[in-house]
C-alpha cells in the first residue's frame, strides 16, 4: 500500500471508526481498489480506498501527470437492513476505477452509471457525486499534490437521472430538499418530477 492510502485509511478509521469488514477488487490493467465497510448507528458506509493513490488525469492530455491533478475517494451511506446492499462493493468498485479505466475525472455534481442495479433489486443504477468535506474531511498532502476529497454517492433512480440530465445537479438536490427525500434509504422510491425548478 502506498503512502498516500495509508494516509487515506487513516483518515477514514479517525472520522468512521474501525471498518467491520473490507474486500478487493482488481480490475484488467488497473490498480487493486478496496471497499471498507463501516457501521454506525443504524447506517452503513462503504468507502473505496485506492482510487486516490494516483490523480485523476484530464482525458485530453497526452501524458498524465504523476502528482498533479485531483484526488478522490467515494463513500456511500445507506440504511442497514433494509436491502442487500453489501453487494454494492463490486459496482463502487468499478466506480473507483474508472478515472483509470475511461480517463474520467470524477468531480462533485457529476452523474456516475453502472448500468444495473447497484445491489440485487436496487431501483437505482447510477449516483450523483455531491460535495466533499461533510463527512470526511478532505486530507492535505505534499505539494504538489492535491488533497484527497471524500466524495459522497447519492443514489439516483433511472428517472431521477433523466430529470438531472435536463435540469442539474443542484435543481435534483433542491427537490430532494423540498420533499424531505431520504437519501439513505435503500428501497426508497423516486421523488416526484412532475416540478419544473423555479
Amino acid at each position: 500500500m502506498s503512502d498516500v492510502l495509508e494516509l487515506v485509511e487513516a483518515r477514514l478509521r479517525t472520522s468512521l471508526g474501525e471498518p467491520g469488514a473490507r474486500a478487493a477488487v482488481t480490475f484488467l490493467g488497473t490498480d487493486r481498489i478496496e471497499v471498507l465497510r463501516f457501521v454506525d448507528d443504524q447506517v452503513v458506509r462503504y468507502a473505496t480506498l485506492g482510487m486516490s493513490d494516483r490523480p485523476m488525469a484530464d482525458p485530453t492530455a497526452v501524458v498524465a501527470d504523476p502528482l498533479k491533478g485531483p484526488r478522490a475517494e467515494l463513500v456511500l451511506s445507506v440504511k442497514a437492513g433494509r436491502a442487500d446492499t453489501d453487494k454494492v462493493l463490486r459496482p463502487l468498485a468499478v466506480l473507483a476505477a474508472s478515472p483509470q479505466v475511461e480517463g474520467v475525472v470524477v468531480a462533485p455534481g457529476a452523474s456516475l452509471d453502472v448500468g444495473e442495479p447497484l445491489w440485487p433489486g436496487a431501483p437505482f443504477t447510477s449516483v450523483l457525486v455531491g460535495e466533499p468535506g461533510g463527512l470526511v474531511e478532505d486530507l492535505e498532502l505534499d505539494a504538489p499534490m492535491e488533497p484527497v476529497r471524500f466524495l459522497p454517492l447519492l443514489p439516483m433512480t433511472p428517472n431521477e437521472a433523466a430529470w438531472k440530465r435536463v435540469h442539474g445537479a443542484q435543481a435534483l438536490q433542491e427537490l430532494w430538499l423540498a420533499n424531505g427525500t431520504d437519501l439513505r434509504d435503500p428501497a426508497r422510491k423516486s421523488v416526484p418530477l412532475d416540478v419544473t425548478p423555479e
